[in-house]
């Protein structure tokens, strides 16, 4: 089903990619073409909170900007509250105005993880403000399983698709145009 998504909303994008995390990769899913559609969101949304709904937690936390719709919809349907970090001075925090306290259980929701970096951040700014961490929830790991958080990874689809180093590219060498799709405020 979720192949399905990725397919009818064309979020899986093959060529040469520059990723948020600086690597290079011959696919791309494309997040904002699944986030566009609010059909597929409340799909998504419905089975990730199905299957993280046996975990304790007070909040759902997102990311900006990938994971803000999508933790958003995860609250909703499991009643919980919602909170969303960004990166502030190139520092991930928790946004100012948010109702969240030490102590309080977190369920951190994401689009996309290739290197786990923003999620790993994320785990980070919670331990900081003694936020406990229950589970991480995406949409695709495209790490084939790899990234290790210390925390249960619930994914609605593994995927191995392989990234590399600039340096190590086999698109760089070829002399295949390189793209950067999305955009993000990491650096």
């Amino acid at each position: 089903m979720i192949e399905k998504i990725l397919e009818d909303s064309k979020a899986l994008l093959k060529g040469h990619f520059l990723l948020t995390s600086g690597r290079h990769s011959e696919f791309y899913v494309e997040k904002i073409k699944i986030i566009n559609d609010p059909k597929y969101v409340e799909k998504l949304c419905d089975l990730l909170a199905e299957k993280l709904s046996n975990y304790d937690c007070d909040v759902i936390v997102g990311p900006a900007y990938g994971g803000i719709v999508l933790a958003y919809e995860v609250a909703k349907k499991l009643n919980k509250k919602f909170v969303f970090t960004q990166r502030k001075d190139e520092k991930m925090s928790i946004r100012s105005g948010f109702d969240i306290k030490k102590g309080d259980k977190a369920i951190i929701i994401e689009d996309i993880i290739t290197t786990g970096g923003s999620v790993k951040e994320v785990i980070e700014t919670l331990l900081n403000n003694q936020i406990e961490v229950k589970a991480i929830g995406a949409i695709v790991d495209r790490s084939g399983g790899k990234v290790d958080f210390g925390y249960d990874l619930v994914a609605l689809l593994t995927m191995n698709i392989e990234s590399w180093e600039a340096k190590d590219c086999p698109l760089c060498k070829n002399n295949v145009s390189l793209v950067k799709p999305g955009a993000s405020d990491k650096k």
